[in-house]
């Protein structure tokens, strides 16, 4: 994009920018509502809006305002107003209809892909449900193509994710991509291919044919995934460790078709085909030179952007691009503000949603950014003289955003970019898709370059691996209070300003909360418990003033997914934990020791202990034994069981209780354990079991919480760690009655989110609801499993 800078845009317009600053802004207030309202109040005010705008041009923001709010209503409607019924929940159904976009290729763990849904049928009735979902293919997945209509047999679900603090919010995700349920195919014998016809994902089929076409050529390695990244925009074959360099050395954005590879293409093939224009007098007297190379730039761009499947990034550019062109061939001059905001009015017109996209945040602010630090003026020359303050200026105009987004900001991503960004735009995308194109071309033998470019690539990636792993190429920051942003942001606009600014220099003192400023920990004598939700697993987190203990570690699922570093992790950076003092991995289980791998080597970790030590990898662990006991920051923390080592499977499960002395505050957390492990602790250890707060043995399994071990622990609340609509369908009415009985209340991950409490020598205060404190338009609403009022109050989660 920034080669188009010498088409010397300057200026801007008030009226178009605030009318389309107004329409961008109503759009982004429907996706900060926590649900959405009715249409009737909106459309009552449309028409004395309209009518006032008339009258006052001065108001006419508020009016372009109602209307982007009306536009973003319509479109989310669509997702939000006919959702996938609950009843239909874990039920059998027939699905018929297209596969739609590039498809998974099928591996160990099955494949996934996009189902375009065109009719429902349960029990031989047909289901008023049609709309976008994400199937998962597990066992015997054949190979499927794009566009293939089939007849399926899937389970599904309403989009739910994890809901924790810190962490990814999947249901955003799957809202934003406008996927309406997922679920999985089952193995039934009536799935059925009925047309393996392309019909209207022609592009999606040819992609498909070009990835086949480069995994024949290409080994299955680093190099061959990033070709594939840069071709085809597909990132499948980059697993988290390569994502995690790109992150860390700030260069993820070059490696699939983005913004900047669309506008790289879109300049080259506008200088070529105007120079080469030029040369004919015939040519120019048909179409100017300048006009001819915007049709050829613009016609790159589109085909390009064909190769990604027009994803969501190279849109956003194809629209900056054609607005930019398009002055190109009416002759116009495009001023940079108006030309930015035009560019964003025509993206949320395309994509409302494209709002929750960080990526639309970052290369919209990217743009701002450069605009403003250089007060507009970007001629050619200038600009490579300013290459090096350009690629400072982005990396500290985006940082206050990169660490609010991803709580993590690349500190090398300036030095790093600084040569990546023109060796990857101008030596080695023209090289990878020149290769790409006499590879592909099957029957030419010319497959060579492509080989030869692909080794380039894993070369110049290890490289990057290298800088990757230095301790501070990145920085990391945990959760802040909102005016050390509002100051952040503020500070940034400052240091950025034009020259002569008066007390410009002030923006440094605006940033120093941001590096200052720490969450706050307990107090002495108190602890804090979060249950996190992980799904059909268990991990839990206690803090005390100084020390953190860490409780399993939540599922491991075949893909490599894993909740240590998808889930608990990020939790802790949030929290600003840089260690954990203790791990005890209750026992091997892997929804209970599956996310160990995703935490070892990650930050430092004092002992393990583990009622399965043998079972873990690293031979770190010992067992866990009743009796070794230990006292942190005024926190008893006492090991009831097991008595001796050697047990397997579930009853082994080492049972922990935190208390604080004297107060009557205590969490129970027991593992796995079955009802026999239960009535011996009730034996030997009854007058150590009374805790105020029991999460529930094997997630709420009838094989566990018995009625004797309840009336020995005679809690005040019952958590369940399970997993939303699990197979096993838990937890089991029979425990829920048992604990309805004992007068306890009840919460389950799978509803609430992750459950905290704050413990302390006057008892306790909470729960509080990740769910509840956090809830957006996109939430999925679960139905709780008990009536029992989860507090509002906002305290140690916000």
């Amino acid at each position: 994009m920034t080669a188009l800078w010498p088409l010397r845009l300057r200026g801007s317009k008030p009226g178009l920018i605030a009318n389309g600053l107004g329409f961008a802004s109503g759009v982004g207030v429907l996706f900060l509502l926590p649900s959405l309202p009715p249409l009737w109040p909106p459309l009552l005010l449309a028409v004395p809006a309209v009518a006032v705008a008339w009258r006052w041009p001065l108001l006419r923001p508020f009016a372009y305002a109602l209307a982007g709010f009306l536009w973003a209503w319509i479109q989310v409607c669509q997702v939000l107003c006919g959702p996938f019924p609950e009843t239909l929940v874990r039920r059998d159904l027939e699905l018929t209809g297209r596969i739609a976009g590039l498809p998974g290729e099928a591996g160990d763990g099955g494949a996934r892909f996009l189902f375009q849904v065109e009719h429902t049928r349960a029990d031989g009735r047909a289901i008023g449900f049609d709309g976008l979902v994400r199937l998962s293919w597990y066992r015997n997945a054949p190979a499927l193509r794009a566009g293939e209509r089939w007849r399926l047999t899937a389970r599904l679900k309403l989009p739910h994710g994890f809901a924790n603090p810190g962490g990814f919010d999947y249901e955003r995700w799957l809202f934003q991509q406008g996927i309406e349920a997922t679920g999985y195919v089952r193995g039934a014998g009536e799935n059925l291919r009925l047309d393996a016809g392309s019909g209207i994902y022609v592009i999606d089929r040819w992609r498909q044919g070009l990835r086949e076409r480069i995994r024949e050529i290409l080994p299955d390695a680093t190099g061959e995934a990033l070709v594939r990244a840069l071709v085809l925009g597909d990132r499948s074959g980059l697993g988290p460790e390569q994502w995690e360099v790109l992150t860390r050395t700030g260069t993820n954005h070059l490696i699939a078709i983005s913004g900047l590879h669309v506008g790289m293409v879109a300049a080259f093939l506008f200088f070529l085909s105007r120079w080469v224009w030029s040369r004919s007098v015939r040519l120019i007297l048909l179409i100017a030179a300048p006009r001819a190379g915007a049709i050829a730039a613009l016609v790159g761009a589109v085909a390009y952007s064909a190769l990604a499947g027009f994803a969501v990034s190279t849109q956003r550019a194809l629209i900056m691009l054609a607005v930019i062109l398009g002055a190109v061939l009416s002759s116009r001059t495009v001023r940079p503000a108006s030309g930015i905001v035009l560019a964003l009015v025509g993206v949320l017109i395309l994509d409302p949603q494209a709002v929750l996209a960080y990526g639309f945040w970052l290369s919209f602010a990217a743009v701002a950014v450069l605009l403003a630090a250089f007060g507009q003026r970007l001629g050619t020359n200038k600009f490579r003289r300013n290459w090096g303050r350009a690629q400072w200026v982005v990396a500290l105009g985006l940082l206050p955003l990169l660490l609010l987004l991803f709580g993590r900001a690349p500190v090398v991503a300036p030095l790093v970019n600084l040569v990546a960004v023109p060796l990857f735009s101008l030596v080695l995308l023209p090289v990878v898709l020149t290769a790409s194109l006499l590879g592909l071309l099957p029957g030419l033998g010319l497959e060579l370059p492509l080989v030869l470019t692909a080794q380039l690539l894993e070369g110049e990636f290890g490289l990057l691996e290298v800088v990757s792993g230095w301790d501070w190429a990145a920085v990391t920051v945990s959760r802040r209070p909102i005016w050390v942003w509002v100051g952040a942001f503020a500070g940034v606009l400052l240091l950025l300003a034009p020259r002569g600014l008066p007390g410009a220099w002030l923006g440094s003192l605006f940033l120093l909360p941001l590096a200052l400023i720490r969450p706050p920990v307990p107090s002495e004598g108190t602890a804090e418990f979060t249950l996190l939700d992980v799904g059909q697993g268990l991990a839990a987190v206690v803090r005390t003033r100084r020390h953190v203990l860490v409780y399993d570690t939540g599922p491991r699922f075949p893909s490599g997914f894993n909740t240590g570093a998808a889930v608990i992790l990020p939790y802790l950076h949030h929290q600003g934990v840089r260690h954990i003092d203790t791990l005890i991995i209750s026992h091997a289980d892997r929804d209970h020791a599956g996310g160990f791998a995703g935490l070892n080597g990650k930050l430092p970790i004092g002992r393990i202990l583990s009622g399965e030590p043998r079972e873990l990898a690293g031979g770190r662990a010992r067992p866990c034994l009743a009796g070794n006991d230990w006292t942190w920051d005024g926190v008893d923390f006492e090991l009831l069981y097991p008595a001796t080592a050697g047990r397997k499977g579930n009853p082994s499960s080492c049972v922990l209780r935190v208390n604080i002395p004297g107060a009557g505050s205590s969490v129970l957390l027991t593992g796995d354990i079955d009802a026999g492990v239960e009535d011996g602790l009730v034996a030997t250890q009854h007058g150590r079991l009374a805790s105020t707060i029991l999460v529930a043995g094997h997630h709420g399994s009838a094989t566990s919480t018995g009625t004797a071990f309840l009336a020995a622990v005679a809690p005040r609340f019952v958590l369940y760690a399970a997993g939303y609509a699990n197979r096993f369908g838990l937890p089991n009415p029979a425990v829920r009655e048992r604990v309805a009985v004992q007068g306890a209340a009840q919460l389950d991950t799978a509803s609430a989110g992750a459950i905290s409490f704050r413990l302390g020598p006057t008892g306790i205060e909470g729960p509080w609801s990740f769910r509840r404190e956090h809830k957006r338009l996109w939430s999925h609403r679960v139905q709780p499993i008990s009536n029992h009022s989860i507090s509002s109050r906002k305290g140690a989660r916000d």
